[in-house]
């Protein structure tokens, strides 16, 4: 019950980040040049520089060979979850357009904006090495998979045709900044000290200003577009059930084949496994010319309902 408690606790001061964030912006506060800015401000600059410092904090070159095994386990989910998400949308016969909404609902989460500072008020900073290797394997399949499920899903564009791919978005600032974090960890570059406060101050507003960026995100959809048909409901089991079930199986096949993970690990892994779907979703969507407003009401809801499903998917973990 204590732990239910502390994690309601945790999402709730969230959750009141986000609903600053959310009242900023319908009181016009925070326009839309804001609302670019701070985007920009997160992914670019604060973000790779949080990142960078927490790799050379966190992590050595012994720690960094024995997280290999959560890599492993990450690649297996993803890989599962993408096979089922695409046999799913065969069964439910999910209309072109939101094919590749449905397949990215399913296997792709929002660790950024949510699974970050979600995994920080539950675990605390020690779980961030454990973070980094979901974010990696999220982000290499957003891009390198995902998108194209999105783009090949594009109803003004027959099978015939074929649309270049920015092969630039497989290296997005924050995965450059884990790249360049991991060559000074091996080589064993020295940072003079004040570098490293420097940019351990810059990096520190990543979680509030994600936490109000994702509130002017549900203020511009408006809570009152929330629906719940077929298609939705069956993405939010695929990302709330499916895909840390998913998760689990692979750390208890591995607990059971002697490749345990440690608890913190694999805590970490399933629960941002259950995160919210990509905040970039909509865009994405739209610009492959598939269908926004079903994009913008997954977002929508999975941000709302992961208060409810991380307590608990918490009660769940606790007794792996």
């Amino acid at each position: 019950m204590g732990a239910f408690i502390t994690s309601l606790e945790s999402v709730a001061e969230i959750v009141i980040v986000i609903a600053l964030g959310f009242w900023l912006r319908n009181s016009g506060r925070l326009g839309d040049e804001f609302k670019g800015n701070i985007s920009f401000l997160i992914m670019n600059i604060a973000l790779p520089a949080s990142i960078f410092v927490s790799v050379l904090k966190y992590l050595s070159r012994d720690k960094l060979a024995s997280l290999s095994g959560g890599l492993i386990f990450a690649f297996g989910s993803f890989a599962v979850s993408y096979i089922v998400a695409w046999l799913m949308t065969k069964i439910l016969r999910i209309r072109k357009g939101r094919r590749g909404t449905f397949i990215n609902m399913f296997a792709n989460a929002n660790t950024i904006f949510i699974g970050l500072p979600l995994n920080m008020a539950l675990f605390g900073t020690k779980s961030l090495p454990y973070f980094l290797v979901y974010y990696v394997m999220n982000t290499i399949s957003t891009w390198a998979i995902g998108v194209f499920f999105i783009s090949g899903d594009d109803p003004t564009v027959e099978k015939s045709q074929k649309k270049d791919f920015n092969w630039r978005k497989l290296l997005p600032a924050p995965l450059v900044g884990f790249l360049v974090s991991l060559v000074f960890l091996l080589l064993a570059i020295p940072i003079p000290d004040w570098i490293t406060k420097t940019l351990d101050m810059v990096g520190g507003i990543v979680t509030p200003m994600s936490l109000i960026y994702i509130g002017i995100i549900l203020a511009d959809a408006g809570l009152k577009s929330i629906r719940f048909d077929k298609d939705t409901i069956w993405a939010l089991i695929g990302r709330f059930i499916f895909a840390p079930a998913i998760m689990i199986g692979f750390v208890l096949l591995g607990a059971s084949m002697g490749h345990g993970l440690p608890q913190l690990e694999s805590s970490t892994l399933i629960i941002q496994a259950a995160a919210p779907g990509l905040a970039v979703l909509p865009i994405l969507v739209d610009q492959a010319h598939g269908d926004v407003d079903y994009a913008t009401n997954l977002v929508t809801t999975s941000t709302v309902l992961f208060v409810v499903v991380v307590p608990i998917l918490m009660q769940v973990v606790n007794f792996i």
